[in-house]
């Protein structure tokens, strides 16, 4: 006997992450749960400061660019990165990031030639997470139940019977859902309950933050302001980040690896190294956490009718705001083959795709930052003793570490490799072919329509962005208009599959990576298949597509 939903998916978690994935599904006219232990807009911790390009793209389809766009810092503060010897010290080198008053114009800068409708915005999390929160409470389909915790899940065939725990009565009820995504972070008892493990480096940094207010530091500041400040001296390096542009940052001590325990090192002393400044500089501490730096994996995302997505299926360093932002590309994923499979015009086994796609992706990424992490250690142990001497030999020591720090730390913070690179190579979902998909880099990469890549952006002849064109389940491309669509087109409709036909045939100037007639994405824009005529196999491609094998 098949019993009554509650809803059709439990989101554990009302992060950035898991309201995405709230969002997302929503839309898609999926009703959502929402289990969250904090207050109702409880503020959250001063963590990311970094919103993706790539993850701008999924906003702006769901939405609420625009009002991220216009919330963090003022309008015309600089985004740059610079290298001083000290914040209000000498500067050694400047990575040019625009303010988002000029993000769309700026062409100087390594980030803004990228093929993109959303460039990527620097935002704190306390700043983006009430945006976030509105945005998906707004929609008719979620439910939020702050104050709740989940205590137990169990499964059966066709559902998830959930026990939630209202922290604030301790009283409990079982909700019934078919579906569980666990967004409840690093701690996850999601991940704990299916059984998954974190696997990886347990170590690899680290970390002291302090959230400080400090209204007189702007004014000791020299030079062009910037978001991000790098000290590097002898004494102490460090990281501090403009928070709201005024009166607030966050200050990263990185510890050395000679020291081991967080409280063997002064914090104050160590943020005074930091920030340059004498003991009569007064600021006053927000808040405080010391945290270590790791590299660990689930080793499962999913546990048949339950799913990991951000910090509770990987954790590691936040360079390049890549924690979060991982995070937003799992719920994402997710999202729609989570419709497709509720809807039911896709097989259950679509649902295989998730982990087959962005288990190995994290993997990827988790690498990516951890090696960058190491030589950044390596660099703050290796700098020069005589960095803030006032001579020549000083001044060549300056020039040479700012040259190293801008090569090393231009790929992390104008990261289009990781933005833009990945691709989803042992899909099950995907159409194969034996060329293989380009390499990339942090920093770099090569736009290509090979299956499992995302599909090059352009802007349209009457100023459109292709990705608005997009439908919620499948798009057909269509660059020539020779070329037979409508066999494709008759074939999803049979099988109940959502497609969308996009006639490009009379657009100039296509990028070069279109080089065949049709190309057919996901609606997270990565490209399915690709061909100057209708697939061969129409029965076995539609399975393709439906996440089902003709294989029994």
């Amino acid at each position: 006997m098949t019993l009554k939903f509650d809803s059709d998916v439990l989101v554990v978690g009302a992060g950035p992450v898991g309201l995405t994935l709230a969002t997302d599904l929503a839309q898609r006219g999926v009703t959502v749960l929402m289990a969250e232990i904090r207050e109702f807009a409880q503020p959250p911790n001063v963590k990311c400061n970094h919103v993706s390009a790539r993850s701008m793209e999924h906003f702006r389809r769901l939405g609420v660019a625009a009002q991220l766009r216009d919330a963090g810092l003022p309008e015309d503060f600089p985004n740059d990165v610079v290298f001083r010897t000290s914040m209000t010290g000498m500067e050694l080198t400047r990575i040019p990031i625009p303010s988002r008053k000029t993000r769309y114009t700026e062409t100087q800068g390594p980030d803004t030639g990228w093929d993109t409708p959303e460039p990527p915005h620097r935002i704190n999390q306390i700043f983006l997470e009430p945006l976030l929160l509105k945005h998906a409470v707004a929609h008719d389909g979620v439910t939020l139940l702050n104050r709740t915790q989940v205590t137990d899940m169990v499964q059966d065939d066709e559902g998830v019977s959930v026990t939630l725990l209202n922290l604030d009565t301790q009283t409990s009820n079982t909700v019934r859902v078919r579906y569980v995504a666990g967004c409840d972070g690093g701690s996850s008892f999601v991940r704990k309950k299916m059984g998954a493990k974190l696997e990886g480096t347990e170590m690899i940094q680290r970390v002291q933050s302090t959230y400080i207010r400090a209204p007189e530091l702007m004014h000791q500041l020299p030079g062009k302001l910037a978001w991000c400040y790098y000290s590097v001296n002898t004494r102490r390096c460090g990281t501090v980040f403009a928070i709201d542009g005024q009166d607030n940052w966050l200050v990263h001590n990185h510890l050395h690896p000679t020291e081991p325990e967080f409280d063997s090192v002064d914090r104050d002393e160590s943020i005074r190294n930091i920030l340059g400044v004498g003991p009569d500089f007064k600021y006053e501490i927000i808040t405080k956490e010391d945290w270590v730096g790791r590299r660990l994996l689930a080793n499962q995302f999913r546990d048949r009718r339950v799913f990991l997505a951000g910090d509770a299926a990987h954790l590691w360093v936040p360079y390049a705001g890549y924690g979060m932002n991982a995070g937003i590309a799992d719920a994402t994923n997710l999202a729609w083959l989570l419709d497709a499979a509720i809807k039911g015009w896709a097989d259950a086994s679509i649902l295989n795709a998730y982990e087959a796609e962005r288990h190995p992706i994290t993997e990827q990424v988790s690498h990516f930052v951890m090696n960058h992490a190491q030589k950044m250690i390596k660099a703050r142990r290796a700098v020069p003793h005589n960095i803030e001497a006032m001579d020549a030999e000083g001044e060549a020591a300056r020039i040479a570490t700012g040259s190293e720090a801008y090569d090393l730390n231009v790929q992390q913070f104008c990261c289009e490799g990781l933005n833009f690179g990945y691709y989803y190579e042992g899909s099950p979902i995907i159409a194969h072919e034996d060329e293989p998909a380009p390499a990339y880099s942090m920093g770099s990469f090569t736009p290509s329509t090979i299956p499992g890549c995302r599909a090059p952006h352009f802007w349209l002849a009457n100023g459109q962005s292709l990705y608005d064109l997009f439908g919620k389940g499948y798009s057909l491309l269509r660059f020539d208009a020779s070329a037979d669509a409508q066999e494709l087109l008759d074939a999803a409709q049979a099988q109940g599959i959502p497609m969308t036909l996009i006639d490009l045939s009379a657009e100039p100037n296509l990028p070069e990576a279109y080089q065949h007639k049709l190309v057919l994405c996901r609606t997270d824009q990565h490209v399915v298949w690709r061909g100057d005529s209708p697939p061969t196999s129409m029965p076995e491609f539609t399975n393709l597509l439906r996440g089902k094998s003709l294989i029994a």
